[in-house]
């Protein structure tokens, strides 16, 4: 298996859901850079599983351990390598999966590859559960990303068939991202908390699962990040999402809506600011053109997939009889990854654009 991505800040991620630890490797970063501990933790208690109604019932403190990279809160230069226990583990509930793989699960992808060697308790090493040192790796960046002026942030943008009100995409601001950022349930249209809660509800009480959508941005980057063709923010950003399990769909500005469009509608016409900076009308090229960021905010979209494993009974194969059958998936499960997956995005966004940042010599 490879885990790891990344040139100039590298992340490697190791370990299994029911493992003894699970954490990652982060290579790359600047020495001498003040990093507040206790923000870090901030981020790890908005992915932390056992704390919502939405999420698995699952109950992790999810603590970072800080092994190497850091002394007195100051990084080294070193590889920073962190890792976290694992303790609620139920093993037993997935003794049936190994022969009757989940439908869209790895179950069975995995067990033809690597030989029905891989570890299928609780997903093993394609699990969730490995989303949580990405956060604290995430946080890490988020900081130094900070210290340059540049602010990471996000809010659920839909679950459902319930949708929040979508970032101003001109005027998206640091304050806005920095607020959101220290919620759970983050939302620009509180109202729409209600009834995006319902239709989690509504799928649990039905044993299932529902998807939704998480809208991320940044501001404060600098014109010129990037580089056409196979090395620009779309593909190194997009890289880092599609990563993230249960993550199907990424879109920058527009997206799709370009689709619909005149070029006289999608186009992004600038203006002189007061203060001399270029800008634009519109953003619908999310800030990147090109490839380069263009110094408008950073805008995009991820679609997150309901979680494949349900109590509801489906039908898959049994691998061992080779014969068609039923599952019933036991077990505890989000009914709704939505909410917890918002500061993993965050997280990601947050390593890719220090790569992107680092390898144009700006740090």
């Amino acid at each position: 298996m490879n885990s790891g991505i990344g040139n100039n800040i590298r992340l490697s991620v190791f370990g299994e859901s029911h493992g003894v630890a699970i954490g990652c490797l982060l290579e790359g970063l600047p020495s001498g850079v003040k990093i507040d501990y206790e923000s870090v933790l901030a981020q790890m208690a908005r992915r932390a599983p056992g704390k919502d109604k939405t999420a698995t019932t699952r109950s992790e403190a999810d603590i970072p351990e800080i092994i190497s990279g850091i002394v007195e809160g100051v990084t080294t230069g070193a590889p920073l390598a962190i890792i976290i226990k694992n303790s609620d583990t139920r093993s037993h509930n997935y003794n049936n999966i190994k022969d009757n793989p989940r439908p869209s699960h790895s179950d069975f992808a995995a067990a033809v590859k690597y030989g029905g060697n891989n570890d299928i308790r609780g997903g093993g090493h394609f699990s969730g559960r490995l989303t949580a040192p990405i956060v604290a790796a995430g946080a890490i960046c988020r900081q130094i990303l900070k210290q340059k002026g540049i602010t990471v942030g996000g809010h659920i943008s839909q679950i459902g068939t319930v949708a929040d009100t979508p970032f101003d995409p001109v005027n998206v601001s640091a304050n806005e991202l920095d607020n959101l950022s220290k919620k759970f349930f983050a939302l620009n249209n509180l109202d729409c908390e209600e009834p995006m809660r319902n239709e989690v509800e509504q799928a649990r009480l039905g044993l299932d699962s529902v998807g939704g959508m998480v809208e991320l941005a940044a501001v404060g980057l600098p014109v010129g990040l990037g580089n056409p063709m196979f090395s620009g923010v779309e593909n190194v950003v997009a890289n880092m999402l599609y990563g993230i399990p249960a993550v199907k769909g990424v879109s920058f500005g527009a997206g799709f809506g370009y689709a619909s469009m005149k070029g006289s509608v999608a186009n992004d016409q600038m203006y002189f600011a007061d203060d001399g900076t270029v800008k634009c009308y519109t953003n619908n090229c999310g800030g990147i053109t090109g490839g380069i960021t263009n110094g408008m905010p950073l805008i995009v979209s991820v679609a997150v997939k309901p979680t494949p494993s349900i109590a509801k009974e489906q039908k898959t194969v049994n691998l061992k009889t080779g014969e068609n059958s039923t599952l019933q998936i036991e077990g505890r499960h989000d009914p709704c990854i939505v909410p917890r997956a918002l500061p993993v995005l965050e997280a990601a966004l947050s390593v890719a654009l220090l790569d992107l940042l680092v390898k144009g010599d700006r740090v």
